[in-house]
């Protein structure tokens, strides 16, 4: 068989998306504050654009004689248009909400209370500083609070400790003993049973009988296997459950009170305000920066005085601006319109609540508004909608559902508020089984099967029957 080189031409479709249409897209999912960062790093590189306020003329691109350069101008005649017709396109649709000199003050004194939270590690270093007898008890204290994790435990053991400071065990067994009665209580364990007993140790519970249970039997706990600790500690299991109970009271994770991501303030993308009629969607424009084409570069143009480098390198920025703007105006109305159907089809939520949630999906949002399924899930993406039923990001409104023997609609949010509402109201000496949810949904013409039952209440994060039940 011959090895052979020849030349094939052969046709294939590929899609490529423009440099304008990937930023359009990244626009679409990004999240207020980070569309204010990205149009700040875009001012930053372009300096044809400027940031107006509102109240400003909304056409209103520069002053000076006509351009040289048709084209040029024609690019900044259709900027001015595009920039007219969005504005007034929210502007009769009701999108935009006016916000005082107040509203930016109370905006701005939020931002500034972020701050960054202390960590635990310094607050256990700060606690040393106070505590330390001496340079080397401070260096071995450094090194255990080094190794300690988010959550509060030790993760090195004393010999390994020893190794790192260069001093014997025992000395590190004294100043380790020291870090664990620092607050938060608890801290410096190597596991949990170590950890709760520090606790109980700290409340005076030492020979208690919870303190006996950790000690001897947390694995038996764990699984709730009151019955065998009450027969090996030949207590009554009424003493052993409520010990069970004092126990669960304790902190697991001493640690995440510090370790927990920052607190940040959302602000909604999106209000609904109640009207006679029903909702008025209105977009936050508050974030939102308004721009324009930079005058002084307009007027630099009308100028005619430029050289021919100069001239091409304004006439890409200010395309490159144009785009800008478009993409921004192009995210707006998505995300209004698709509020404005969400708020359509989940009237009857809006006004009554959880139970009268439908089933929504991406098709459906985006078949009635003739744009793709990703488009949908690219403008939900981290948006929040202030509702008389509290702050909800917009993906709450999307779920799957089923149908009930009356015909009725019902979502999947709804089926597990309704599968916790039995469990609450159940008996807990004779908690509800799956199979008994799937029974009682059933008699009320809704059928589940008891995988399903069983995925919801995991998705609640609410135990099995076995081990909800009470003694």
């Amino acid at each position: 068989m011959a090895l052979k080189f020849e030349q094939i031409l052969k046709q294939t479709q590929t899609l490529v998306l423009s440099p304008q249409m990937q930023q359009a897209i990244k626009m679409l999912q990004m999240p207020l504050m980070d569309l204010r960062m990205l149009v700040s790093q875009e001012m930053a590189a372009n300096p044809i654009l400027e940031e107006t306020m509102a109240t400003e003329s909304a056409g209103e691109t520069g002053d000076g004689d006509e351009a040289p350069d048709k084209d040029f101008d024609e690019e900044f005649a259709h900027l001015s248009e595009l920039d007219d017709e969005w504005r007034e396109y929210f502007r009769q649709s009701g999108s935009f909400r006016k916000y005082t000199r107040e509203d930016e003050e109370k905006r701005r004194f939020m931002e500034t209370m972020i701050t960054r939270p202390e960590s635990l590690q310094d607050h256990l270093l700060a606690q040393l500083s106070i505590t330390a007898t001496g340079e080397q008890e401070k260096m071995i204290g450094e090194i255990i609070i080094g190794n300690i994790d988010d959550n509060g435990y030790l993760r090195s053991t004393v010999e390994e400790l020893a190794g790192m400071a260069g001093c014997p065990e025992s000395e590190v067994q004294v100043v380790l003993e020291k870090v664990q009665s620092f607050h938060p209580v608890g801290v410096g364990a190597r596991d949990l049973r170590e950890c709760l007993l520090i606790q109980l140790m700290r409340l005076g519970k030492q020979g208690s009988l919870p303190h006996i249970i950790v000690r001897d039997f947390l694995d038996e706990l764990a699984r709730k296997k009151y019955p065998r600790i009450s027969h090996a500690l030949k207590r009554p299991l009424s003493q052993v459950q409520q010990a069970a109970h004092f126990i669960a009271s304790l902190e697991p994770k001493p640690g995440r009170l510090f370790g927990g991501d920052p607190s940040f303030y959302i602000s909604p993308d999106i209000f609904l305000e109640k009207t006679d009629d029903g909702y008025d969607v209105i977009l936050n424009d508050e974030r939102v920066p308004h721009l324009r084409i930079s005058s002084f570069y307009r007027g630099l143009m009308a100028a005619g005085r430029l050289d021919p480098g100069t001239k091409k390198y304004i006439q890409d920025k200010v395309r490159g601006g144009k785009w800008f703007i478009k993409n921004i105006a192009l995210r707006q109305k998505t995300i209004y319109r698709i509020a404005e159907k969400i708020v359509q089809e989940q009237r009857d939520f809006l006004d009554d609540g959880i139970s009268r949630l439908r089933p929504l999906t991406l098709g459906d949002i985006a078949s009635s508004l003739n744009i793709s399924e990703s488009t949908v899930s690219r403008a939900i993406a981290n948006k929040y909608i202030q509702t008389p039923q509290g702050l909800l990001e917009l993906k709450f409104f999307f779920s799957s559902g089923l149908m009930t023997d009356e015909g009725e609609a019902v979502s999947s949010r709804n089926l597990k508020n309704a599968i916790a509402r039995l469990i609450e109201k159940e008996d807990h000496r004779k908690p509800l089984s799956d199979q008994g949810i799937v029974d009682i949904l059933a008699r009320k013409g809704i059928r589940l099967a008891r995988r399903t039952v069983a995925k919801y209440r995991n998705n609640l994060k609410i135990l099995p029957s076995n081990l909800r039940k009470q003694y």
